[in-house]
């Protein structure tokens, strides 16, 4: 928790990011960019300008005070309750923290410290809605300290990670760099999706 001092400044500091969330249109507009960055193709690298865009969008400390409070411990969020805040940009915090702050904070966690991941898994899952089926996977990254951090996104952004993957990892790859084995794996795999994905004659 929160000693005096901390107190006063995380009130401060929350109270300034909410007048700036007052401005018609605010919440939405900020909703809009998370939503398109936790979504992207591209969103490990492109979680390192959120930050960036929202200090454009809301003010520099506005938008530093809400990547931060989006992934703050839940003892500290906690304590938005007893600041007074208006009801609908409380109830827009509690809803960003939780579609968005995980997300983030696994992102930045991970960029901030790759060498920690000891370990991955990744599964698949269906998800049924009323717009029909969605093929979703679940990447679990296991870090150092064994605490499984996961990224849940539909089929087609999780391939244009591994797109974006070798891509980039290939531009600077050497012969020694990676096992032969590794290579048909990869080859078999991108087979596997040409021909789950070819329409029927």
């Amino acid at each position: 928790m929160l000693d005096h001092e901390e107190r006063f400044l995380f009130r401060e500091e929350i109270l300034n990011m909410a007048n700036a969330l007052a401005e018609p249109g605010q919440l939405d507009n900020v909703e809009d960019l998370l939503a398109e960055v936790t979504t992207s193709p591209r969103f490990d690298s492109d979680v390192f300008t959120l930050e960036r865009s929202l200090q454009v969008m809301i003010g520099a400390r506005a938008g530093s005070t809400l990547v931060g409070l989006l992934t703050v411990t839940r003892e500290v969020f906690d304590e938005l309750g007893e600041i007074g805040i208006p009801g609908e940009i409380h109830e827009r915090l509690v809803s960003w923290r939780a579609r968005f702050g995980l997300a983030i904070d696994n992102a930045l966690n991970f960029l901030n410290n790759p060498d920690g991941i000891q370990g991955h898994n990744f599964g698949t899952q269906l998800l049924h809605a009323e717009g029909g089926t969605t093929l979703q996977g679940r990447l679990t990254l296991v870090r150092y300290n064994n605490e499984p951090q996961f990224f849940i996104a539909d089929a087609d952004v999780l391939l244009n990670v591994a797109a974006d993957m070798m891509e980039r990892l290939g531009e600077h790859l050497a012969p020694e760099m990676i096992e032969p084995e590794l290579i048909q794996r990869l080859r078999e795999g991108v087979e596997l999706l040409d021909r789950r994905t070819k329409a029927p004659r």
